[in-house]
């Protein structure tokens, strides 16, 4: 397969990471993770019983998101919604911690924290229990939320929407951001949870898995020749610049208005070992980063690609950092 850019143009563009501003609007999570061994089954019920070794919490969400562009070196920006809980304060210590700016993030005393905790035995996920609340955030928060955005629209050069349906992402706050940046040369990249994609209509790319891709059109997805048709389908019917649906171990199509269609193989070495949890979070921050940086869909595309292939090679929602990206590259 022909290199979709080579060697040195990639490194120009991690070069330019430092400089580049992006915004993650969406939800906030918190991702609980309980590790230990299973060594019996318990005599009250037909199920493991887990002897806990360790636990740990990790951002996750738009949060996953945040923090993959920050420690790319980038200069990111967030907003988005927390309950007023102990989770919620953890998260904004992490988030201090990492020298990400929390004054964009608002918390509601009417809802939790969202927090996804696994249970993680030998390697396997053995159960996943969520505390969280769907319903949609209140107006005097959307408020807030876009006075933020107004505040740092001039130092952007991408913004992501990691839209998780927990809330957060209406069609208010949506058209909120549109006025706000319709006189800004800014990319606006979506990575959708919410099956009717009108919802985002006329951003710039949407980054879909091959799931979501399906069920957006009305179809499934069984083959190449399916992806290809789902794809144009998408991007034809709302207006996008461009779509990359991502397609687990067998790595992205990029659709763009353009006419032109790019498959990228996932690297082979990242097929050994495959946690996905997070690894869309770390393909639409790097993406956005490298749009954000100069770089064309088809370049951050191909470099997202090479970052999602380390990620997956680490337990949980990881990030990566520079010097990863440019090791593999």
């Amino acid at each position: 397969m022909k290199k979709i850019v080579n060697k040195t143009r990639s490194l120009e563009i991690i070069k330019n990471f430092s400089g580049s501003g992006v915004l993650v609007i969406g939800d906030i999570m918190v991702d609980h993770f309980i590790w230990g061994k299973v060594s019996r089954i318990s005599p009250e019920a037909p199920v493991p019983v887990v002897e806990v070794h360790a636990d740990n919490l990790m951002l996750g969400g738009s949060a996953n998101v945040l923090n993959n562009i920050r420690s790319l070196g980038g200069k990111v920006y967030g907003t988005g919604v927390i309950g007023s809980d102990e989770i919620g304060e953890k998260l904004l210590d992490e988030f201090r911690k990492r020298q990400i700016d929390t004054s964009g993030i608002i918390q509601e005393t009417s809802r939790p924290t969202t927090l996804k905790t696994r249970i993680v035995a030998h390697g396997q996920q053995v159960v996943r229990f969520d505390r969280e609340s769907k319903n949609p955030i209140d107006t005097n928060s959307i408020g807030k939320m876009l006075a933020y955005i107004n505040s740092v629209k001039n130092d952007l050069g991408a913004i992501v929407i990691s839209d998780y349906n927990k809330g957060v992402v209406t069609k208010t706050l949506l058209d909120g951001v549109r006025e706000i940046i319709s006189e800004r040369d800014v990319a606006v990249c979506v990575d959708p949870k919410q099956s009717d994609f009108s919802l985002y209509q006329g951003f710039h790319i949407i980054t879909p898995n091959h799931h979501e891709a399906g069920r957006a059109v009305g179809m499934e997805i069984k083959d190449k020749h399916d992806l290809v048709i789902a794809g144009k389908s998408l991007l034809r019917k709302f207006d996008f610049k461009a779509l990359l649906i991502t397609r687990g171990e067998e790595g992205m199509s990029l659709f763009e208005k353009n006419g032109k269609t790019t498959h990228t193989a996932f690297p082979a070495e990242a097929k050994e070992v495959f946690d996905v949890t997070g690894a869309g979070d770390t393909v639409i921050g790097v993406f956005a980063l490298c749009v954000a940086s100069g770089a064309s869909f088809k370049e951050a595309a191909a470099i997202a690609n090479h970052a999602a292939g380390i990620v997956v090679g680490k337990v949980g929602t990881a990030t990566i950092s520079g010097e990863e990206l440019k090791k593999v590259i």
